[in-house]
């Protein structure tokens, strides 16, 4: 069962989330309404995803998930928000966070979030996902020159796993299309990230994309 700690400051829409968590059977262990509590919460019950606003008092959801890999590194940080501009989806991703939806998602999409960083793998809003991987950076050449250096230091069976990663597929459909074992995607993806110098599978996502831009 998936343990959830939900960390926004908008009574509704906590109110909202914890009732379509819970009737999906997720266990929401505690709700805060800022994020210097929900780094205590989450200290506290360890859960596999913290759902965080990005403007909170005191600290935001962005602070929250750049300090979760000291406070619980198996904690996922999920951000939930209106705020769905590149910037504040770039940095989230920069920051660490597994995940980025909005909160004008379907309770469906919401739960399938959930489910997906809780096993560890990314998610981002179908809407989100096109603009990022459509957006050129401003520092687009000196960018690209990064990622294909960082791309180099992969064996050719990792970059093929890295290429389906980036098309957003999760482990047990890249066991699928690339014949192996979900255990043996989830050993090359931990190598991936480590080689990669990634936090997580959505930075990884935006390196193959520089590197092919």
């Amino acid at each position: 069962m998936t343990r959830v700690v939900i960390a926004d400051d908008e009574p509704l829409v906590v109110e909202g989330v914890r009732t379509v968590l819970e009737a999906a059977g997720c266990t929401v262990a505690e709700v805060v309404h800022n994020g210097r509590d929900a780094l205590k919460a989450v200290e506290r019950h360890r859960p596999e995803v913290v759902l965080l606003d990005l403007h909170m008092p005191g600290l935001g959801g962005l602070a929250v998930a750049e300090r979760l890999g000291a406070v619980a590194p198996g904690t996922h940080a999920l951000i939930l928000t209106s705020f769905g501009d590149q910037e504040n989806v770039l940095a989230a991703v920069e920051r660490g966070a597994a995940g980025f939806v909005l909160k004008t998602c379907t309770p469906e999409e919401l739960v399938t979030a959930v489910r997906a960083v809780a096993a560890g793998e990314a998610y981002l809003s179908p809407v989100v996902t096109r603009m990022v991987l459509g957006l050129v950076a401003p520092d687009a050449a000196p960018r690209r020159r990064d990622a294909v250096t960082r791309v180099a230091r992969l064996a050719a069976r990792e970059r093929e796993v890295l290429d389906l990663l980036a098309e957003g597929l999760a482990n047990a459909e890249i066991a699928g299309r690339a014949h192996m074992s979900e255990a043996t995607v989830k050993t090359y993806v931990s190598r991936i990230l480590a080689k990669l110098e990634c936090t997580n599978r959505v930075q990884a996502a935006l390196l193959a994309r520089d590197a092919r831009t």
